[in-house]
């Protein structure tokens, strides 16, 4: 990662964790999310669910497959006990995530080699968990919100720029097929469970 964009991120972090110090509602609670999610102006993300809201992107360009794209694009994502699932989708560019606040959300990657992984993105580093995860772009992801905690505010960086063209939304029998039994945790029924209402079949 580029000694830039590793600055960038770190003062996105360090600014919203400042701001966050001053709050009028308890941390982790439902209130608390409802006020992030008004102050930020998130709105439910169709499909993948949960809550976006766009930062922005960088000004500068690079050619991705002949194609001028900003190198980096940049949102707020979250995750509350109504909307605890992103489910399953497919990104070509990386795509880095960054705990700001709440959590811990566990992430269900799956990889263009058939091999999948599990990582928690949290505070609780002695238990495993990563105040970062950086997914790689063309793999596959789902996210879910651990059960006793109210929501998960997160930074994501999206690298070369998000576009609607790159990017698929859901699944069907031969994916299922494919990564069934690619990790413990990768049962039939649970890969059908990340996939959720954007299932492709029968």
């Amino acid at each position: 990662m580029k000694p830039a964009l590793i600055a960038a991120l770190l003062m996105t972090t360090i600014a919203i964790a400042a701001a966050s110090r001053v709050r009028t509602t308890p941390a982790n609670s439902d209130a608390r999310a409802r006020e992030l999610i008004q102050t930020l102006k998130l709105t439910v993300l169709t499909k993948e669910s949960g809550y976006l809201g766009i930062i922005g992107k960088s000004a500068q360009m690079v050619t991705v497959d002949g194609r001028m794209l900003s190198v980096q694009s940049q949102n707020y994502y979250m995750l509350t006990r109504d909307l605890p699932i992103n489910y399953l989708h497919w990104l070509a560019p990386d795509d880095t995530h960054i705990l700001i606040e709440g959590g811990p959300v566990d992430y269900f990657l799956f990889y263009p080699d058939g091999h999948a992984e599990k990582a928690t993105l949290g505070t609780d580093l002695a238990a495993g968990q990563e105040p970062v995860v950086a997914v790689p772009g063309g793999c596959w992801k789902a996210l879910r919100l651990h059960d006793a905690v109210s929501y998960a505010l997160m930074a994501n960086t999206l690298s070369p720029e998000f576009t609607p063209d790159r990017v698929k939304i859901g699944a069907g029998p031969d994916w299922v097929k494919r990564f069934a039994n690619s990790a413990p945790w990768a049962t039939p029924e649970f890969l059908r469970k990340l996939i959720g209402p954007n299932w492709q079949g029968d």
